[in-house]
């Protein structure tokens, strides 16, 4: 009878502790978090790059390597911190990224890239506020789709010169 007890109590401490571990995604729960996706086909065809792209040209071939760059969808859209949002990109892809936390000028979220309903990537990261991501891939027609996630918690898109590197995690 005192095994069971033992067990039980282990439980409801258990529960205790991971309940107060979600208490500062909580807390920052009413923060808005603006999102914004750029979706770029790259390819071997010459044809430069899109003047939509601005400063990303150099970062772009820099990462890559390819002969163009050619923006093919922009989405944006703003979420609270701790809820989801999902944007859906050429080729059948959707994006799902969800702000999980925010500490300092840090932006905790995780992103999801579905291909129909099927997952291809899950990301934890760690984003500078107003800083981007670029994720190489998938194949799209003749080249490769190259997506940039881009977060502010001020409203403003980030921009090409505050671009930063994200901590990441693939799962």
């Amino acid at each position: 009878m005192t095994l069971r007890h033992g067990r039980l109590t282990f439980l409801i401490i258990a529960i205790t502790t991971f309940g107060t571990q979600g208490l500062p995604y909580a807390q920052t729960a009413s923060k808005q978090v603006y999102v914004y996706i750029d979706s770029v086909m790259a390819a071997d065809t010459n044809e430069g790059t899109d003047p939509r792209l601005g400063g990303m040209d150099k970062k772009l071939r820099g990462l890559f390597g390819f002969s163009t760059y050619s923006l093919i969808g922009h989405n944006e859209g703003q979420t609270d911190c701790g809820k989801m949002i999902a944007f859906t990109l050429p080729g059948g892809k959707i994006l799902h990224v969800q702000p999980r936390a925010i500490d300092a000028d840090m932006i905790a979220m995780e992103i999801v890239l579905f291909d129909g309903t099927r997952p291809m990537m899950t990301t934890d990261l760690k984003l500078k506020n107003n800083g981007t991501l670029i994720v190489g891939g998938p194949r799209y027609e003749q080249g490769m789709m190259i997506i940039s996630i881009g977060a502010s918690t001020g409203g403003n898109p980030p921009t090409q010169a505050q671009s930063t590197p994200a901590e990441a995690t693939t799962r």
